[in-house]
């Protein structure tokens, strides 16, 4: 988290955030000083109210908390620094444009102040002195006026392109942070932020959120057998078809390797595996070949689990549940679907002898 202070200022906040962690016994490592350094100076409205539930309440600040004050008001953050720049200067074009503005209606007023006097001047009567002082005034005004229009127009122009590139600028900038380069998915932080928010948001108005975790069935071996060729057009396959799938207010996301997630805000739970289901379904339909060779390599099916959010458990422990329920698909005979009530149902049954 940069910050311009003066170093009076800087100082007194620091001795603040040093002092409040001393007091709440919050180790004063970077990451948390630079949370408490930002609480003291009341920088982040929604970070304020995050602390200020902690201290207003029983809990203590443990490492955990620690870990995700950092991860939601950090981390994600500091990815954003050259889209910060980018905007800085599409205000300094839009600065640019606004001063070209002020220069145009200052000559407009210069014009208008000289008619004036040209309009005043021929009033006074028609002796040819006045009215060609009065005419040579008015020609050289008009021409000046000619000439700021005309750079007017040039500098709008340039301005015009100049934030046009800044603006394409800042939605690749917004799409490589957030997107993955192969899939076109969201990322890891991306989905790490997305599901952050949804479950915040199931915190404020009690709707509930969803999360599937999806794995491609013997992914490695298509890889050792035909390569990472197509093994990567496999990866593309099965984002193609969650994109095709997932509405907009849900996130797709290439979690990591041949793993995908799904969060599905406003989705109960037998909605969420109907949705997995349908993944499922799709991708196994589909046969998978060689574009050189045009020759069909075998079908490809997914693993899925599926689990509700439960509130006031963390993160972690929610994306743990879902792959939980992932493995336990696994476990059943892969391309099928199992949710965490399986794995109650699972962890019933007796083992086998």
């Amino acid at each position: 988290m940069k910050t311009n202070d003066p170093i009076d200022v800087a100082s007194h906040c620091a001795r603040a955030a040093l002092g409040m962690m001393e007091r709440h016994k919050v180790p004063p490592t970077p990451e948390n000083f630079s949370i408490w350094y930002a609480f003291v100076g009341g920088r982040n409205p929604e970070l304020t109210a995050a602390i200020d539930a902690v201290l207003s309440g029983t809990r203590k600040f443990t490492q955990k908390i620690n870990d995700e004050l950092y991860e939601r008001f950090a981390v994600f953050s500091q990815d954003k620094a050259e889209l910060r720049e980018v905007g800085l200067r599409v205000e300094e074009a839009v600065g640019r444009v606004l001063e070209f503005l002020s220069n145009a209606s200052q000559g407009t007023t210069g014009y208008g102040t000289a008619l004036e006097a040209f309009s005043g001047r021929l009033s006074g009567g028609p002796a040819p002195d006045y009215l060609t002082e009065a005419v040579g005034a008015i020609m050289a005004e008009t021409k000046a006026m000619a000439d700021i229009n005309q750079h007017l127009v040039r500098s709008l122009e340039l301005s015009s392109t100049e934030i046009a590139r800044l603006r394409n600028e800042l939605d690749d900038l917004k799409r490589e942070a957030s997107t993955d380069a192969l899939t076109q998915l969201a990322n890891r932080k991306m989905f790490d932020h997305a599901l952050k928010l949804g479950i915040h948001q199931a915190g404020l108005d009690g709707t509930p959120v969803c999360l599937l975790m999806i794995d491609i069935d013997h992914f490695k071996q298509f890889n050792d057998t035909y390569g990472h060729p197509l093994g990567d057009q496999i990866l593309k396959l099965v984002a193609r078809t969650l994109t095709e799938l997932v509405q907009i207010k849900d996130t797709a996301a290439r979690y990591g390797g041949e793993e995908f997630a799904v969060i599905l805000p406003g989705v109960n739970l037998e909605a969420a595996m109907a949705v997995a289901e349908t993944i499922r379904g799709q991708v196994a339909d589909k046969r998978v070949t060689n574009r050189r060779t045009g020759q069909v390599l075998g079908q490809v099916t997914l693993s899925a689990g599926a689990a509700i959010y439960v509130p006031g458990e963390s993160v972690g422990a929610f994306i743990h549940r879902a792959d939980e329920a992932l493995y336990l698909a696994k476990h059943d005979g892969r391309n099928r679907v199992r949710s965490e009530t399986d794995l109650v149902t699972a962890a019933k049954k007796p083992e086998k002898a």
